[in-house]
């Protein structure tokens, strides 16, 4: 269904619409370091190829202090707390209104201890542990993401890791017994190890599985489909993702 009002979905700059004086023959300016869609899908910031649009990618940096909320009494306490703080944090990162902190890979089996077992932190639960795939937006192109809960402070913070493809991180399952089948899903998925997890097998594909399905570089593939007399091909050999 075409939108009604073209300049809804475009910051009120109509899609079609084209600078006076540009030359229409000029190729398009594709800005730096785009994300790419999945399947394929390049130049768009969406998988579908319908919105044609291009979103650049932003450079993360430290949020100066002070952050506000409880987020400077946890950085505060984890500074006081752990004394490899200024080595093993990367940075610290305040954005919609939530608190993340980015760890080097090998720190942060070291830096979830601390933030579990020390009394002005006490976050107890790892609620959450999954990944990202930047493909070609970030040489560290994998993710982790740790979302940890103070049930005794109310308080919720993410942990983050980046590291390139066929770097290991260290498992926090003897920190957060929560997350032994989230690590093993997330190396299912995106063929990350996890160092020390007592047992990294797949958890939802077969053992044999060749690839990490949500990688953004894995194939599409897919079986064609049946449906009211039509055959639908496979979604790698529809016209969009060609």
């Amino acid at each position: 269904m075409e939108p009604t009002n073209p300049e809804q979905s475009t910051g009120g700059v109509p899609v079609n619409a084209e600078p006076v004086g540009a030359d229409i023959d000029a190729p398009a300016q594709v800005p730096p370091n785009p994300r790419k869609g999945m399947f394929g899908i390049t130049g768009s910031g969406d998988v579908s190829g319908f919105g044609g649009l291009v979103r650049r990618a932003p450079e993360v940096v430290s949020t100066p202090k002070p952050y506000g909320g409880y987020f400077d009494e946890v950085t505060d306490a984890l500074e006081e707390a752990y004394p490899g703080f200024a080595d093993a944090i990367e940075k610290v990162v305040v954005d919609r209104g939530q608190l993340t902190l980015h760890i080097k890979a090998e720190r942060i089996a070291e830096v979830a201890q601390i933030m579990r077992d020390d009394e002005s932190l006490r976050f107890e639960l790892c609620s959450s542990l999954s990944a990202v795939d930047y493909l070609n937006s970030d040489p560290r192109r994998f993710h982790v993401v740790y979302e940890l809960t103070s049930m005794t402070y109310r308080r919720r913070v993410r942990l983050e890791v980046a590291v390139a493809d066929g770097v290991t991180v260290p498992s926090v399952t003897s920190v957060y017994p929560t997350a032994d089948w989230h690590e093993r899903e997330t190396y299912d998925m995106y063929g990350v190890i996890f160092t020390g997890h007592p047992n990294l097998t797949r958890i939802l594909m077969p053992d044999d599985w060749e690839g990490h399905p949500q990688r953004k570089d894995y194939p599409l593939g897919g079986v064609p489909v049946e449906y009211k007399g039509a055959e639908i091909p496979p979604p790698d050999q529809r016209r969009v993702y060609q």
